[in-house]
């Protein structure tokens, strides 16, 4: 019943023409790109700025330093302070936020759609004049840390960040997004300062707009706002090894009530032929209560409190995880039970009704994802950023509907040939 009636809103909602929104793409002289989205249906507007600037740039010794510079830019611009800044936006009826992530950070804001100018000057005043003030440095720092420190107590958590490092190795991949205590007191001002410096420029600027506005007015203003930026030149990249699965097992001892289990392997990037077969592999084994883990391994023998699979898009190799939270004294049985799973569809094709469920249910979330404003501002800037193209959604979509038993089955075969375990547990 869960599953039919999963399968029956992915249909109703693939019915509804979410990407149907008018949409410009416009290459500033300067090189950075605008795109606008023209939404009349929701009266808010929300603005995506993403950079080419994250981990995937960053060393063992300066981790987590693009997050911490955006730690420190919302503490202030040169016009205001960060309480003064978010207390203009709060009365916009909006909100701004500023991250480091892996393969892009962004400054994401989001106000009523009749406040889009002054929403839009916000975002260019914090991305373009933050004060960076050496003041902010040390408590930002110890913030950071705490986050680190609670992130780490944390078990699961804890068991993805260990399981990335074994995974990824020497590619930068493994390192953690927020950094560690070490590699963050390493980070001063004057780096702060100079990465932001290398990296904000405006070839490597992606601004996006969605919501109830007029693009040729919105394209207008990001010239204004924008469009004296002047270019910075290529950022030179170190050439690293592509990741390969170690296929090792580690254990992790932590104080905690239950036991994580996490294996996977290096899977396909983003733009990869292989990308979407691989996201309905994953749906089949952990898509929701209708995923072949969740049905297996926690419904019916009981093996687990949590089943899941992750495979999130990057620009370069992803990973595939299959996650289980579990009983301490299951945990040999449940990892046992796991691996059997990964033999069974690596071993017999999946079934056409299965399939079809498994395609509707990452369809149908994939659409619900992309109905906010918010959202679609982000995925316009992201797709953007990752070099896939604006029509990507749809191509994307059409390569989902298309995948066969045969493509499930090889691509398991592949991609869980190799498998690296990762078990945290209590002593």
């Amino acid at each position: 019943m869960i599953q039919t009636t999963l399968a029956l809103l992915a249909v109703a909602l693939l019915a509804t023409p979410v990407g149907a929104a008018a949409q410009t793409r416009e290459r500033l002289d300067n090189g950075l790109i605008v795109i606008v989205r023209e939404n009349p249906v929701a009266p808010v507007v929300a603005v995506s700025l993403l950079v080419k600037m994250g981990t995937r740039w960053e060393e063992p010794a300066n981790a987590g330093i693009s997050n911490f510079v955006h730690a420190v830019m919302v503490r202030g611009t040169e016009k205001r302070s960060g309480a003064e800044l978010a207390e203009a936006i709060a009365a916009l009826g909006g909100k701004i936020t500023a991250a480091g992530d892996v393969d892009y950070s962004e400054i994401r804001a989001s106000a009523l759609s009749r406040f889009w100018r002054e929403l839009l000057g916000f975002t260019a005043e914090l991305a373009l004049a933050p004060k960076f003030s050496p003041g902010e440095v040390d408590g930002e720092r110890d913030w950071l840390v705490g986050r680190i420190q609670k992130r780490r107590d944390n078990a699961p958590a804890r068991a993805f960040d260990e399981f990335f490092a074994t995974l990824y190795g020497v590619h930068p991949y493994a390192l953690q997004v927020l950094g560690t205590p070490e590699s963050l007191g390493r980070v001063d001002h004057a780096a702060i300062v100079a990465w932001y410096r290398r990296f904000y420029r405006p070839e490597r600027m992606t601004l996006a707009v969605s919501g109830q506005v007029s693009a040729a007015e919105v394209l207008a203003e990001a010239r204004r706002l924008f469009g004296d930026l002047p270019r910075g030149g290529p950022v030179s990249e170190l050439s690293r090894p592509a990741p390969m699965s170690p296929g090792t097992r580690r254990v992790v001892e932590q104080p905690a009530q239950q036991a994580q289990i996490l294996v996977g392997g290096i899977a396909p990037s983003l733009d990869h032929p292989d990308h979407a077969a691989v996201k309905v592999l994953s749906t089949i084994l952990g898509g929701g209560m209708a995923g072949r883990l969740f049905v297996e391994l926690r419904d019916k023998r009981g093996l687990a409190y949590t089943a899941a699979a992750y495979y999130d898009p990057v620009r370069e190799p992803g990973a595939l995880v299959l996650y289980l939270g579990t009983a301490p004294g299951n945990a040999a049985k449940a990892e046992e039970a796991l691996l059997q799973e990964v033999e069974r569809v690596r071993t017999d094709p999946v079934g056409a009704d299965e399939l079809q469920r498994a395609k509707g249910y990452l369809l149908g979330r994939y659409t619900m994802d992309r109905r906010t404003n918010e959202r679609q501002a982000w995925y316009l800037a992201f797709y953007e950023v990752e070099g896939v193209g604006q029509d990507y959604a749809e191509r994307y979509r059409r390569a989902v509907e298309a995948v066969t038993p045969g493509d499930v089955l090889r691509v398991a075969r592949q991609y869980l040939g190799t498998l690296t375990t990762l078990v945290l547990r209590p002593r």
